[in-house]
């Protein structure tokens, strides 16, 4: 016998799962009680109701690569552990020529998208970052290319003496598919001054999301959480990308980002819980009410998260994710893992009870030969070994 809602979420959170059983806009008080209450599991079933209404069993994952083509940066962000500085990682930037041999190394994957980010270089010319799309597409021609951030579109713009529209139609032309959206990490004006002041105003980099719209160029969101922010902050967060997504309608989805204090300049911030994890999750698709796919990046939160949070709102496992260097590099930190197979991310989405289906970048369903679906470049990993 099915339990009533008042047992499923209980008295204190009724009201607000009225409001989701009817569709209906939750507000900003509404989220603050979601993150404050002690009741988790009510709204886990809150969220999983919207979860299966907009996605039902489905979860997506991607087959992707990521390329950071430089740690060298000008914004000294506090909470960064990627760019080069004193004690920390050594400085580089990647040639085209060996841009060109991280594509080959994953050729027998089968990537359908390249995912492009770096630190903020002034050294790079305009041309490089036109170079460096053209490039992918010339490798792997099926590839959709996500790359840049805000920051980066900036950077760029300036570099080549553009306006911002014009500097993505530049990189358009060159074989740009979509933005990968990162680059505010929480809109906050006061996260923003302690922690990333040297980066876009969340103003700024709203108007880089704007622009990208009028082009018709489809983007993604994102969320640091877990360092200086309070529940309150998040909770803005959500609202503003939410009156934004009202106003350009281009987000494809939105992935909650777990902080990792090691190596950064805010090092004795509290490592984050499976709660604080999965109530992101939670929340996030509750407040996100005009975003399609609500993303688990089972690389900062580990897989087994991940699985978890497939019943918590996530209908998205990210992807296979070679060679992501942004948090840690493969061997940093207990030598964790940087990749899952094909067979791991499957097994990992059906023991949960959901069904895997690949995806592109822009979610269209991606179908396989049996041949196709025995190659892979890596051994399984035993799943109680992904990530340790």
């Amino acid at each position: 016998m099915a339990l009533s809602p008042e047992r499923t979420v209980g008295e204190a959170l009724i009201d607000i799962y009225r409001k989701v059983e009817a569709g209906q806009r939750l507000s900003a008080e509404d989220g603050l009680r979601l993150y404050q209450t002690p009741n988790l599991t009510g709204v886990a079933a809150m969220a999983n109701l919207v979860r299966e209404r907009l996605n039902g069993d489905t979860t997506y994952y991607v087959r992707n690569q990521h390329i950071n083509y430089t740690n060298i940066c000008n914004k000294f962000c506090k909470f960064c552990s990627f760019y080069a500085k004193k004690g920390g990682p050594d400085p580089y930037e990647m040639t085209l020529d060996e841009v060109r041999a991280r594509l080959e190394w994953h050729r027998d994957v089968r990537i359908t998208e390249v995912h492009m980010v770096g630190g903020i270089n002034p050294r790079l010319p305009y041309s490089y970052y036109m170079d460096l799309v053209r490039l992918v597409k010339e490798v792997m021609p099926g590839a959709h290319v996500k790359a840049f951030t805000a920051v980066e579109i900036e950077q760029i713009a300036s570099k080549g003496k553009v306006s911002i529209t014009q500097a993505l139609k530049d990189l358009m032309d060159a074989g740009l598919d979509c933005l990968p959206g990162g680059g505010i990490e929480i809109l906050s004006d006061r996260v923003h001054r302690e922690l990333f002041g040297r980066k876009l105003s969340g103003e700024e980099w709203k108007a880089v999301a704007r622009a990208a719209a009028s082009l018709g160029l489809p983007q993604y969101a994102t969320m640091l959480y877990g360092h200086i922010e309070t529940l309150e902050e998040r909770v803005e967060h959500m609202v503003q990308l939410r009156e934004l997504q009202d106003e350009v309608g281009n987000f494809l989805s939105f992935t909650p980002l777990s902080f990792h204090p090691e190596n950064t300049d805010i090092p004795d911030v509290k490592p984050l819980t499976g709660d604080n994890d999965l109530r992101n999750i939670a929340v996030s698709r509750l407040m996100l009410d005009n975003f399609a796919h609500i993303k688990s990046f089972w690389i900062m939160n580990t897989p087994e998260v991940t699985q978890a949070s497939l019943w918590y709102g996530a209908d998205d496992c990210d992807g296979l994710v070679h060679e992501y260097e942004i948090t840690y590099k493969e061997g940093d930190f207990g030598n964790k893992k940087q990749a899952l197979t094909y067979e791991n991310m499957c097994y990992i989405i059906r023991e949960a009870g959901r069904v895997p289906v690949e995806r592109d970048s822009l979610y269209n369903v991606v179908e396989r030969s049996p041949e196709e679906l025995a190659v892979t470049n890596r051994q399984p990993m035993t799943p109680l070994a992904l990530v340790h």
